[in-house]
C-alpha cells in the first residue's frame, strides 16, 4: 500500500529519506545552509538526469518535429524589457512590522508567520504593511562598471531565448510549423516565500517546449499537448488518480496568454502546480519583431502568405517532476512482520537499474559477480555491487532507493549457469540463466507497468 500522501509529517519523511540516501542534501549545509537551496547527491543527480533524459526523448528525439536549443542564461536587457518581464513578472509583497517577516499578499492563508503560536499571519492578526509590487527577477551587472548601463538578469524563464533564435532555428533546420523548439536549462526566481523543499526554490531547472504553430490551429494543438503532457506522467508511473487538469479562468490569465492549463499533483501539503501548458499565442515572437525590428515570422511558399505563428508551451520545473516521481512511488509495507520501504519508481527513472550481490563472499562468488556487474553496465544498464550483510538487508536497502532488480549470484551460478532475480515490487524471485540475464532485464524494463 501507498503511504498516505495528505500528512504534514509526510513530507518530512520524504526530505530524510532524500538526505540519508544521497538523493538531495541541504547546500551549503556545512555554514549552516542557505534558505531554500539544494545540492542532488549521487542517487538524486542519477534520478534527475533520467526525468530530463525521459522528457527529452519524449519531446524532442521520439519525434520528427521538434528540435532543440540550448540558449544563454544571460540575454540581451531588452529582451526582458519586450516581454514584460521587467513591468509585469512581479508579486505582491507585504511586510510584517512586528516580525519583520515578508509574505505574498495573495498566500497569506498559505504560509505560517515565524512568530509563535505558528499560524498564518491573518491567524496571528500580524500587522501588514500594503501590497507593493516586487519583481521576481535577480539582477546583476556585466562588465567591470557597476551602473544602470551595465544591469542584467537571470533568465527567469528559459522560453525567451527560444523566441529569439526562432528565425535562426527556422532558417537552418529547414523546419514548417508545427514545429517545436525544446531546451532544459536553469532559470532563476526571486521568490518571496519559496517552501516545501524542492518544490519551489529561487534557483531550479525547468523543461519548455514553444511549439510554433499556424493562427486558427492554436486550440487544436492546445488540447494536444494538454492530452500528451498528462499522459507522459501517467506512462512513467504517476498514478493518474493523484492528477488532476486545472484550466486558469480568464481573468488569472498571464498577460500573454489566450488558455492555460496546469497538470495539478495532489502533493503531502495539497494540491499544485506540476506543469502548465499555455497558448501564448504569438504575443512573443510579435513584441519581439516590434522590438529588434526583425522580422520572426514564417513565409508560406504554397500560398505565399506572411504570417506570425502562434504558439503552444508545455513548461514544467524539472526538480518539481523529480520530487512527484519521489512522493508517488513511496509506499510503508510490513513483510514478515518487518517493515518495509520501497519506492516504486519506473525503471527508466530509477537512479540504479540492477543490484548486483554475491551471496556470499567466498568460493568465488565475489568475482563471478563483478563480472557480471561489468557486463550489464557494457548493456547500459545502472549497477550497484553490495557483498556486506545478509541478503534480505541488502534486498531492502535497493527497495529504498528504487532499485527495481536484484541479481543474486550463488552456487547454481558457477555449477548450472543460473542466477537469481529478485523484483522489486513483487519480491518474486526467478532463476534465469547468466546468458539470458541481460535480455531479461531489458525486456523486462521496456514492459515495466505500475501495479
Amino acid at each position: 500500500m501507498p503511504a498516505p500522501t495528505t500528512s504534514a509529517s509526510f513530507m518530512a519523511t520524504i526530505v530524510s529519506l532524500c538526505k540519508r540516501r544521497g538523493f538531495i542534501y541541504q547546500a551549503s549545509e556545512i555554514y549552516g545552509g542557505m534558505g531554500n537551496t539544494y545540492d542532488y547527491g549521487p542517487l538524486g543527480v542519477e534520478l534527475k538526469r533520467r526525468v530530463k533524459d525521459a522528457w527529452w526523448r519524449s519531446v524532442v528525439t521520439a519525434r520528427a518535429d521538434v528540435v532543440g536549443l540550448d540558449s544563454a542564461i544571460l540575454q540581451h536587457p531588452k529582451t526582458w524589457e519586450t516581454s514584460g518581464h521587467v513591468v509585469n513578472f512581479t508579486d505582491p509583497l507585504v511586510d510584517c512590522k512586528t516580525c519583520k517577516a515578508r509574505f505574498r499578499a495573495d498566500k497569506l492563508e498559505e504560509v505560517q508567520c515565524p512568530q509563535k503560536p505558528s499560524r498564518t499571519p491573518l491567524e496571528n492578526k500580524c500587522e501588514l504593511t500594503a501590497p507593493r509590487a516586487f519583481n521576481l527577477m535577480f539582477k546583476t551587472h556585466v562588465g567591470a562598471a557597476e551602473d544602470s548601463a551595465a544591469v542584467a538578469y537571470l533568465r527567469p524563464e528559459t522560453a525567451q531565448g527560444i523566441f529569439l533564435n526562432f528565425k535562426n532555428v527556422l532558417e537552418s533546420s529547414r523546419l514548417k510549423p508545427p514545429f517545436g523548439i525544446a531546451q532544459l536549462g536553469k532559470s532563476f526566481r526571486n521568490e518571496i516565500t519559496p517552501g516545501n523543499f524542492v518544490f519551489r526554490t529561487r534557483e531550479f531547472e525547468q523543461a519548455e517546449m514553444e511549439f510554433f504553430v499556424p493562427p486558427g490551429e492554436d486550440e487544436r494543438w492546445f488540447e494536444y499537448w494538454v492530452t500528451e503532457r498528462f499522459r507522459w506522467y501517467t506512462e512513467l508511473g504517476i498514478r493518474p488518480e493523484k492528477l488532476r487538469l486545472f484550466p486558469h479562468a480568464k481573468e488569472k490569465l498571464a498577460h500573454y496568454s489566450k488558455g492555460t492549463t496546469d497538470i495539478e499533483y495532489e502533493y503531502p501539503f495539497g494540491w499544485g502546480e506540476l506543469e502548465g501548458i499555455a497558448n501564448r499565442t504569438d504575443f512573443d515572437l510579435k513584441a519581439h519583431s516590434e522590438a529588434s525590428g526583425v522580422k520572426l515570422e514564417y513565409f508560406e511558399p504554397e500560398t505565399k502568405v506572411h504570417y506570425i505563428p502562434y504558439v503552444i508551451e508545455p513548461a514544467g520545473g524539472v526538480d518539481r517532476m523529480a520530487l512527484t516521481f519521489l512522493i508517488d512511488s513511496y509506499a510503508e509495507e510490513e513483510v514478515e512482520g518487518e517493515p518495509r520501504v520501497v519506492l516504486r519508481l519506473h525503471p527508466r527513472l530509477a537512479p540504479i537499474t540492477v543490484g548486483v550481490f554475491p551471496l556470499v563472499k567466498k568460493d568465488g562468488l565475489p568475482e563471478k559477480a563483478h563480472e557480471l556487474e561489468a557486463e550489464l553496465r557494457e548493456l547500459g544498464l545502472a549497477t550497484f555491487y553490495d557483498e556486506k550483510a545478509a541478503i534480505g538487508r541488502r534486498y531492502r536497502r535497493q527497495d529504498e532507493i528504487g532499485t527495481p532488480w536484484c541479481v543474486t549470484v550463488d552456487g547454481d551460478t558457477l555449477q548450472q549457469g543460473t542466477v537469481t532475480v529478485r523484483e522489486r515490487d513483487s519480491m518474486q524471485q526467478t532463476k534465469v540463466g547468466v546468458k539470458e540475464l541481460g535480455a531479461h532485464l531489458l525486456h523486462a524494463q521496456r514492459h515495466w507497468k505500475r501495479g
